[in-house]
C-alpha cells in the first residue's frame, strides 16, 4: 500500500482494501478536507496581464464531516489528580521504608501519613471519575493480564492494605492517649510490630503504583498518549519520585533531609531526560505538549521541576530554601499530570495527529517491503 486510498467499489476513497481509514491523497483532496491542497497556483492567460494567482486556497487539515477520526477520552480533571496522589503515595512509601531503616522517625512519619493520605486520595477522586463506588468493585471481580486497568486495580488494591496499615499506626501514635478521648495505647503497642513489615510491603509496590498511570494512559487510541508509550512510565516515576521528595524537604528536619535531597536531585535528572527523550520518539503528537493549556502546564512544569531540583542541592544549611524547593517539586509534578492530560486531550481532537503518523507508518512498511524484495539475500 502506497499510503493513498485505493478507491472502492462504492466509491468512498477513504477505505483501503484492507479496511484501514486513509484520508484523501493530498492531490485528490478539495478544499476543507483531509490533506487539502496546500494551494497550487497556475499562471494567467490574457486579459494583458500575466501573473500567478491561487487555483485553490489553502486548507485545513480535517475529518470527514469535521468529526474527530479518535474520540476524545471523556475523563475530567479528577483523573489528572487522581495520578499525581498516586504516584506521590508511592514515592512518599519509598522514602517512609529507607527512613524507618535509617532511624529517621520524622521523616519516616511524614512519608507514612502522606502515603496514607495520598491513597484516600487518589481513591476518592477514581470512584469521584467512575460516578459509583461499586464500579470499582466490580473490576475485581476479574484478573486480565492483558488489561492496564485491570493490572491496576490490582495494584492498588494490594498497595492499600500495607500503607494504610503503616499510616493508621502513626496516626495513633499521635492521638493523645493521656486525655483519655481514645483508649489507643493498646492498640499502638498491637500494631507498631506490624508497622515496618507493612511499610516494607507498600515500598514494594510504591514503583508499579506510581508507573502504572502511565501504561493506563499510553494503551488508550488517544495519539500523544500513545506514541509516548516507551517513556511515560519513566516520566510518571521521575515526576512520583520528585513530589515526595519535595512533600520531605516541606515537613522533615534538616537534619533527616540527606536522603530525600539526594532523591530529588536524581529524580529531576530521571524525569527531565525521559520527558525529552519522549517528545523526540512521538514526532508530530509531541506538538500538543508545546501548544494551548497543555503548553502552558508543560513549560511551568518544567520550571518548577528544574528549580525545585537546584534548590535541592542548596537547602541543606536553609530551612526557607528547602521548603521553597519542595513546594517548587510538588507544584511541577503536579504540573506534569496535568500536562501530559490535556496535551492527549488535545491530540483526539485533531485529526492531523492520528492520520499523520498511520501514513509515516504505512509508509515505512512500504519502505521496509521495498527493501526486502531489492535486497540480494530477499531471494
Amino acid at each position: 500500500m502506497s499510503g493513498t486510498g485505493d478507491p472502492s467499489p462504492g466509491g468512498n476513497p477513504g477505505i483501503d482494501r484492507s479496511g484501514t481509514i486513509d484520508p484523501i491523497p493530498l492531490h485528490q483532496a478539495a478544499p476543507g478536507t483531509a490533506g487539502g491542497n496546500t494551494g497550487r497556483r497556475k499562471k494567467r492567460r490574457g486579459g494583458g496581464r500575466s501573473g500567478d494567482f491561487t487555483m485553490v486556497p489553502d486548507a485545513e487539515f480535517t475529518s470527514y464531516y469535521g468529526r474527530p477520526i479518535v474520540k476524545e477520552s471523556p475523563w475530567e480533571a479528577d483523573i489528572p489528580a487522581y495520578l499525581f496522589a498516586g504516584g506521590l503515595a508511592g514515592g512518599s512509601s519509598l522514602i517512609a521504608a529507607l527512613a524507618d531503616l535509617t532511624d529517621r522517625p520524622a521523616l519516616r512519619r511524614a512519608g507514612r501519613l502522606t502515603a496514607l493520605a495520598g491513597l484516600s486520595t487518589s481513591g476518592g477522586f477514581l470512584v469521584h471519575d467512575l460516578g459509583r463506588p461499586e464500579r470499582f468493585l466490580h473490576m475485581l471481580r476479574v484478573v486480565k493480564v492483558t488489561s492496564p486497568m485491570s493490572v491496576g486495580t490490582w495494584i492498588l488494591t494490594s498497595y492499600a492494605p500495607f500503607a494504610g496499615l503503616a499510616g493508621a499506626v502513626e496516626v495513633a501514635r499521635l492521638v493523645p492517649s493521656r486525655r483519655g478521648v481514645l483508649k489507643v495505647l493498646g492498640l499502638v503497642d498491637a500494631l507498631s510490630p506490624l508497622a515496618r513489615p507493612a511499610g516494607l510491603g507498600a515500598a514494594l509496590i510504591a514503583p508499579a503504583l506510581a508507573s502504572y498511570t502511565a501504561v493506563l494512559l499510553s494503551d488508550t487510541a488517544t495519539p500523544s498518549w500513545h506514541t509516548g508509550y516507551r517513556e511515560m512510565p519513566f516520566v510518571f516515576v521521575g515526576s512520583a519520585a520528585a513530589a515526595s521528595a519535595g512533600l520531605g524537604l516541606v515537613v522533615a528536619p534538616l537534619a533527616e533531609t540527606a536522603p530525600v535531597r539526594r532523591l530529588a536531585v536524581a529524580a529531576v535528572v530521571l524525569e527531565m531526560a525521559a520527558e525529552n527523550r519522549m517528545e523526540q520518539t512521538m514526532g508530530v503528537t509531541a506538538e500538543p505538549l508545546h501548544d494551548g493549556v497543555a503548553g502552558r502546564w508543560m513549560r511551568a512544569s518544567k520550571v518548577l521541576t528544574v528549580a525545585g531540583g537546584v534548590g535541592s542541592l542548596l537547602a541543606g544549611r536553609s530551612r526557607a530554601v528547602a521548603v521553597a524547593s519542595g513546594a517548587a517539586l510538588l507544584a511541577g509534578s503536579l504540573c506534569t499530570r496535568f500536562g501530559i492530560f490535556e496535551a492527549g486531550q488535545a491530540s483526539a481532537r485533531d485529526p492531523k495527529y492520528t492520520v499523520v503518523p498511520q501514513r509515516e507508518r504505512i509508509k515505512r512498511q512500504g519502505d521496509k517491503r521495498s527493501t526486502s524484495r531489492t535486497h540480494p539475500a530477499a531471494g
